[in-house]
């Protein structure tokens, strides 16, 4: 059961900047914590712009039936069973390949990963831009041609080395009409269906699951993150987050270093008054 002051059922939980270390790791005492939610009836889901594949390796210490928002609501699962999924158009993924590879020609320093069901695919593979990418990326093909993968795409991934929301973003507003274009990161951009979001994939998972807005609690940090928090009644941004996320939040927790996601969930669970 959980306490009479907080009735918390499901906490959505996005990765890098919020529940990950100042050095990328999932903090050691989320663990023992997952084994008290688990005994409290409430679920866990990692909210993420990663892949399904390396959210399951991120968790492999955890229960078989935890719930993954992955490629930033593209894909939901819970244990092997697929909630949702939203792929999209072959011809439009194609006009994004040869976008970036246009951009790469007028001396962007960026690179594409086709975000795929199996596999994510590159076919840039410097030293540089290969590091970048298997941080977040569990199962990664090198390819020679983008345009010959052969899978159901369900995000476009654009790294750029410079920061992203200055340099490549600018460049992709145009596909706004049509797609979701989200700076996820300092040097990430996700390109996804219209509708698209972790926090449709949150409220697609309340109705499957059969819990409500105001029995979710929601953590993040950077602009991939704000519908997550809208989906929530219990809305947590990090103390380092985006001042747009801070904005958008109807709570602050301490920043990832602080381990602020296990601290707040710790306050939740023993039914604390939250300040705004």
């Amino acid at each position: 059961m959980t306490t009479s002051e907080h009735d918390i059922r499901l906490i959505a939980v996005d990765m890098d900047g919020t529940l990950l270390d100042g050095d990328g790791h999932i903090p050691d005492e989320l663990w023992p914590l997952l084994d008290e939610l688990d005994a409290r009836g409430i679920l866990f889901a990692p909210a993420s712009g990663r892949q399904l594949a390396t959210l399951k390796r991120s968790f492999d210490h955890a229960r078989d039936d935890v719930v993954y928002i992955a490629e930033n609501g593209a894909y939901v699962v819970r244990g092997e069973t697929e909630i949702g999924s939203d792929a999209m158009d072959g011809e439009f993924a194609a006009s994004v390949v040869r976008r970036v590879r246009a951009l790469v020609d007028r001396g962007f320093d960026a690179g594409l990963v086709v975000c795929g069901k199996r596999s994510a695919y590159i076919e840039r593979a410097d030293a540089a831009f290969l590091a970048e990418c298997e941080k977040y990326y569990a199962k990664l093909e090198i390819v020679d041609d983008l345009l010959a993968v052969d899978d159901q795409v369900l995000k476009l991934a654009i790294f750029d080395f410079a920061v992203a929301e200055d340099s490549t973003a600018p460049e992709l507003d145009d596909l706004r009409a049509t797609h979701q274009v989200v700076v996820s990161g300092q040097h990430w951009i996700d390109v996804m269906n219209h509708g698209v979001n972790k926090g449709v994939a949150l409220q697609r998972l309340q109705v499957a699951l059969g819990i409500e807005r105001e029995q979710t609690a929601a953590f993040g940090d950077y602009l991939n993150d704000l519908e997550l928090l809208d989906a929530a009644a219990y809305s947590f941004a990090m103390a380092n987050a985006h001042p747009d996320v801070l904005a958008r939040a109807r709570h602050q927790a301490p920043s990832n270093v602080e381990r602020g996601v296990l601290t707040t969930i710790r306050l939740l669970l023993d039914g604390h008054p939250l300040g705004a």
